[in-house]
């Protein structure tokens, strides 16, 4: 299964509730943090909902 790099780029400041606790679910604490993780379709919908917050980079493991 292929994987993906995320990389939290911008702050949630002025955000909506809901894309905060996204951005929290795909595992980030710190802005600037990066997490690799399964690529499935819960979590492209995930980075979908983010994708403003977020860089994806993929990763071919």
């Amino acid at each position: 299964m292929s994987h993906l790099k995320i990389k939290w780029t911008k702050s949630f400041i002025g955000c909506p509730e809901d894309q905060r606790a996204t951005v929290r679910s795909l595992g980030f604490k710190r802005l600037y943090q990066e997490k690799t993780v399964k690529n499935t379709p819960e979590i492209r919908g995930m980075v979908k909902k983010v994708i403003h917050l977020v860089t994806v980079l993929e990763d071919a493991r």
